[in-house]
This record gives C-alpha cells, structure tokens and sequence, in this order.
C-alpha cells in the first residue's frame, strides 16, 4: 500500500491569498507533514530537507514545537507530539457530520458483523474519519487508523463520490491522480475508471475488489449535503474468502446506501 502523502504542501502551491500568509506557519506544518512521507524518527536535517529550509531554521521551529508539544523527543530523533491528538479530536468535534455518521455506522457494523467506514472526501483522496473493525480483521493497524488517506480515483468510496459529480469533474480528477497500482487488481485506465464510475452512477453504489487490499471487497455510497453535493462515503469491507463480488454487492449495498441516505444532510 503506498504511504500516506498530504494533499497540498502548505508551501508549493500560490494562492491569490499568498501575500496574506505568515510563512513561519507555512514553514513550521510543512515541517510536521515531514512525517506523512516518512512514519519514523527524524532527524534536524532531515526535518530541514523535507520542509525546504535551512538547519537553522529547522532547529528553531523544531524547538518551538517541542516546547508546545507538538513534537517529541526520542532515542532515534523527533516525531509527532500527543498535542497533535487534540487537535484531530478537536477536529472530529466540531465536524456535525461526524456525529450524525457515528451512530449509524455503529449500526452498521452491527448488522453487517464486517468492517465499516466514513471517509471524507478531499479533492484526489478520501480521508477515514470514522473506522469500526469486523471481528476478523487481519490488516495492518495501519490500514485502520482514523486520518489515513486512500485515493478518490479507484476507491469504492471515491468512486460513490464522483457519481455524484459533473462529468467534467470526474475527468479532471481522474487526470490528475498518481494512477500507480497499489495491487495487480488497481484499476489505472482512464476509461475503465470511468466505466466504474458510470456503473456506481446507475445502480446508486460502488464495488471495488481487491484495488487497494489484497483479498478486500468493498462497497460504498456517497453522503451528500442539502444541494447535492457529495461529503463523503459510507463504506464496508469484507474478505473475498467469504464473499463472491455478486453476493456481497447484493447483501451490502443495499445496506450502504440506506445509512448513507441517513447520514447525508436533509
């Protein structure tokens, strides 16, 4: 699977607003999104060269930092501070639309006895917000985590999501996606993601089998606001050892649909 990348380095991309920016802030996230890339400890230089700024600079945000709590020290260098928990917890409790999905995921879950999720939709990736284990899962904790970004392009989630958009969108983020394959089954044609697309258009959700998980199945439907715009997606996962791809669509995509129907906004 590959590595979590951000979506916008808060430094490479000019905005008509770019005048009005501090760039010590700019400097000091790009520093903290050095760990996105690389999940381990790291050192001053390395901190330095990930965020395109000089040692010395890197020392004086990274203290900073430290003195704040969002980073740490440890015996193999620095890496991300427990503050930067509260943050995605704050995050998660200003978001309504995390508290409306929780419960009926909870439900979910429960009916399904597989894995569900809420993931939002964030231009060329989905981001899990929301994820609730099935009793067999056997995957790295990594593919679990709450914060972990998948792409829109090839995802039964984000497949749910360009449904619901114009066709021109669909074209663009198709375009601009790193259509490298994550498993021999990832789809990377243009034409065949659009016929993916198409297909969860007429039938209200969308299937994935094995585009990103070896051995996952996957069905999703999108969440979308009071104008129709989509948020997100409801998805659920299972094993393709239980489950032929006809079966699970049938038993679970109706299922997907419903809880994302109650979760979208009135």
């Amino acid at each position: 699977m590959a590595r979590r990348t951000p979506e916008t380095s808060t430094g490479t991309k000019k905005s008509k607003s770019s005048g009005q920016r501090v760039e010590s802030v700019c400097r000091a996230l790009r520093l903290l999104e050095a760990f996105a890339t690389s999940p381990k400890p790291l050192s001053l230089s390395q901190l330095a060269a990930a965020a395109a700024i000089d040692k010395s600079a890197s020392q004086r945000l990274s203290n900073t930092l430290l003195q704040l709590g969002y980073l740490q020290k440890t015996p193999g260098g620095l890496v991300p501070g427990c503050r930067l928990l509260d943050r995605s917890y704050d995050y998660l409790r200003c978001n309504p639309i995390i508290s409306r999905a929780y419960p009926i995921l909870v439900d979910l879950r429960r009916k399904s006895e597989e894995r569900t999720s809420f993931s939002i939709f964030d231009d060329l990736t989905m981001i899990y917000a929301i994820r609730l284990d099935s009793k067999q899962d056997s995957y790295s904790y990594y593919a679990h985590l709450p914060g972990k970004r998948i792409p829109t392009y090839c995802t039964s989630a984000g497949r749910a999501v360009l449904a619901r958009l114009p066709e021109v969108q669909i074209v663009d983020v198709i375009d601009r996606s790193d259509r490298k394959p994550l498993t021999s089954k990832t789809t990377i044609g243009k034409e065949e993601s659009r016929a993916h697309i198409e297909r969860a258009r007429r039938i209200g959700y969308s299937v994935a089998v094995e585009e990103i998980l070896v051995g996952e199945l996957a069905v999703a439907a999108a969440v979308i606001d009071s104008n129709g715009v989509p948020m997100g997606a409801v998805s659920l996962a299972a094993s393709r050892s239980e489950w032929t791809r006809d079966k699970f669509a049938r038993r679970f995509g109706p299922m997907v649909v419903a809880a994302a129907q109650a979760i979208s906004d009135p």
